[in-house]
């Protein structure tokens, strides 16, 4: 097995580690919950192989429905073992103009809750192998009802991740992950924020890739703090009403602005599984 051979399975073999043991945690919550909507059974994932259409393998959705916590949420991997970039993409990295081709593998969450006390969150980590190869990804949160002690342990936790592994990582991954997650078209940002980063190549794919693992155990470990927190917690109809309209905001950035949208729907990926992020119910005022 040659060393890229080596790094490609390592990574895929990680991400699809976290995903089951996020979905395990996630259905521990269902069980453990004791509020308004106890009295439904407890939400479980449904598991869905998908293939490309030249028959390889594409990766795994795993999507819970109609929980008693959760209302809708995706855990996506996916890996690419012979994608061919797109011309408008290749011109964007060096070298790949003359060969286009490039492998990727991921993990992608976006969580949808039933409590508009409980808030939404994005999480994902690729790594991506072309003319130049990379790390990427990021988590942010979406309270529909803010709150400060939920933004603040979030965050901290992802600085933690980030100062192990470098001192200006947390500060410059909040920034951009700002700069990313905000809607120019209505002037305001998506939620909280948390970090962002991608093209990340410091010259040492060890201190890279251990770097992307303790993002993912980051969010591992304070998300279901938080949703444990508050999921009991009763609502009103007004707070119900807000979150529809904040989850328009979501799709909003998701089909206008987000990079990873784009480049799933321009290389052929599951259209199924790029839109999984959409919310079930949203509301335009």
């Amino acid at each position: 097995m040659t060393t890229a051979d080596d790094r490609k399975a390592r990574a895929k073999a990680w991400f699809e580690e976290l995903r089951d043991r996020i979905c395990a945690a996630f259905e521990a919550i269902e069980d453990d919950y004791h509020g308004p909507l106890a009295d439904r059974p407890p939400g479980r994932f449904v598991r869905k192989p998908w293939t490309r259409e030249d028959g390889s393998d594409g990766g795994v959705i795993s999507v819970l429905r109609g929980g008693r916590v959760f209302e809708k949420i995706g855990v996506m991997t996916s890996t690419r073992l012979d994608g061919m970039l797109s011309p408008e993409f290749a011109k964007t990295i060096p070298g790949a103009e003359k060969d286009p081709r490039f492998w990727s593998s991921s993990i992608s969450l976006v969580a949808h809750l039933q409590s508009p006390r409980v808030p939404a969150v994005h999480m994902n980590t690729r790594h991506f192998m072309a003319a130049q190869s990379w790390f990427g990804g990021g988590a942010d949160l979406t309270p529909m009802v803010p709150n400060d002690v939920d933004t603040r342990d979030f965050h901290a936790a992802l600085k933690r991740a980030c100062d192990a592994h470098g001192a200006d990582y947390y500060t410059r991954f909040k920034a951009w992950c700002d700069e990313y997650f905000y809607l120019p078209h209505r002037g305001e940002p998506r939620g909280v924020g948390g970090i962002f980063y991608d093209r990340l190549d410091s010259g040492d794919w060890e201190a890279d890739f251990a770097f992307t693992r303790a993002v993912g155990l980051a969010f591992l470990e304070v998300y279901p703090q938080i949703v444990r927190r508050r999921m009991s917690e009763t609502w009103t109809e007004a707070e119900r009403e807000h979150q529809l309209v904040r989850r328009g905001r979501y799709v909003e950035f998701n089909l206008l602005h987000d990079r990873g949208t784009q480049f799933g729907l321009k290389t052929g990926g599951n259209v199924e599984a790029i839109l999984m992020s959409l919310p079930p119910e949203a509301r335009w005022p």
